[in-house]
């Protein structure tokens, strides 16, 4: 039998995203949802009350308790919502497993399985920051000469000449000095300044160097992705036109994305082999479904205050019954409906279904298939009924199905009788 292949699981990674958006869209798991909310807000609510109750005076300790008690009861009734909600989430996924493949088309088309590549922005990280600039250099200004004062009055004809002169000649020395300090400094700032300079563009030469190479490698990857984007979309060309020209491979592997379309409840899941003969262009093909007993079977929570418990009540064994025989009837038609739908270009003519069980045998221990269903349709005899308004069980009997009496019990169909001729 047949296994997903590499379109097949190309698809199927691409479909759970959109597996999860269309059960987050249903009603029922949306309410469920909100009473899980509802259960943790009580919760919170009740902490909060018992915490109150700790700190408070024994009159407000006694109300603060009274408080916490209500809550209390409050968030294990919202519990109890929470817990019946889900299960009615998960019966209605299982009653309406015909239903809800039927609002879509099985179709797929191939072309939207072709990858375009989108590549991520380069980024070079920190190494595409440029290194802060050196700061301009700035020499300070060159000392000026002053020279002193002169005499005046009596001060010139004492001496005061000469001692200006004495003055005058210190400060010649003192400016001269301060020059020389000064184009010295200048002259290491300059040398500095240079230094500074080169060291700054040998970082940043550094930096780019390595930024080429980023760039280098981000380049590759980008070549990478699209050769490898060219090869799956060149190998999806050559699928679609082997398709085209029926190539039973191509036939198979497009068969198996559409099952792998095949959304359903986490609650009922169901796997599908399949192979195909080209002579007869017939699919045989096997739906796995779960057995009976991984179902839920409680018909509904409810709180009991004197004993603060939950307790579950069952579902009568009849009701238990009838819905998992109608799964297997409702897996049966959708996973024909959905094979004739997809495959409008008409390549398949027939189907040969079995819906069974994998088990362990409780009488040898070793692994075997349970058939509950076996069932033969052709195209147009199929394609013919109103799936929106049959009655599962009627319509396989219409197509001369084999059909377990109690599918429940694992009760193994009769095929004794064939499967191809419809009953009168």
């Amino acid at each position: 039998m047949a296994k997903r292949g590499f379109f097949a699981e190309l698809n199927y990674q691409a479909q759970q995203a959109e597996k999860r958006r269309r059960q987050q869209e249903a009603a029922a798991v949306r309410a469920h949802n909100a009473a899980v909310r509802e259960v943790e807000r009580a919760q919170r609510a009740a902490e909060r009350a018992r915490a109150a109750a700790t700190r408070a005076s024994e009159a407000q300790r006694k109300a603060a308790e009274r408080e916490s008690a209500r809550l209390h009861v409050e968030a294990r009734t919202a519990e109890v919502d929470a817990l019946n909600k889900d299960l009615a989430s998960s019966y209605d996924d299982i009653d309406t497993l015909l239903a809800w493949t039927l609002d879509f088309d099985d179709f797929v088309d191939l072309e939207s399985l072709k990858v375009t590549v989108e590549h991520p922005p380069f980024d070079p990280g920190s190494l595409g920051t440029p290194l802060p600039p050196v700061p301009e250099l700035v020499y300070p200004p060159q000392p000026m000469y002053e020279e002193p004062p002169a005499p005046k009055g009596l001060s010139g004809v004492f001496g005061g000449k000469k001692r200006h002169a004495e003055d005058v000649a210190k400060a010649k020395a003192d400016h001269d000095g301060q020059v020389r300090h000064w184009r010295e400094s200048n002259t290491k700032k300059h040398a500095d300044h240079v230094a500074l300079v080169a060291a700054h563009e040998k970082s940043n030469a550094g930096r780019l160097a390595k930024v080429a190479e980023a760039e280098k490698a981000y380049k590759a990857e980008c070549a990478e992705r699209e050769t490898e984007a060219a090869q799956k979309n060149e190998e999806l060309t050559k699928f679609i036109n082997d398709l085209a020209f029926d190539v039973d491979y191509a036939i198979e592997e497009y068969v198996g994305i559409v099952l792998s379309n095949s959304v359903y409840p986490d609650v009922f899941p169901v796997e599908h082999d399949h192979s195909f003969d080209l002579a007869t262009r017939e699919l045989m093909l096997s739906a796995s479904i779960p057995e009976p007993t991984s179902l839920p079977t409680v018909k509904e929570c409810r709180y009991v205050r004197a004993k603060d418990e939950i307790v579950a009540t069952q579902l009568p064994v009849k009701a238990q019954k009838d819905r998992y025989a109608s799964a297997v009837h409702q897996v049966a038609l959708r996973s024909l409906h959905e094979v004739f739908e997809a495959d409008r270009a008409g390549k398949i003519h027939s189907v040969a279904l079995t819906v069974g069980v994998n088990r362990v045998a409780p009488a040898t221990g070793q692994p075997e298939f349970v058939p509950l269903v076996v069932v033969a349709a052709d195209r147009e005899t199929f394609n013919s009924f109103d799936l929106s308004s049959v009655v599962p069980a009627a319509t396989l009997e219409h197509l001369g199905a084999a059909v377990s009496k109690s599918p429940f019990d694992l009760t193994p169909t009769d095929t004794s009788r064939g499967v191809r001729q419809r009953s009168k």
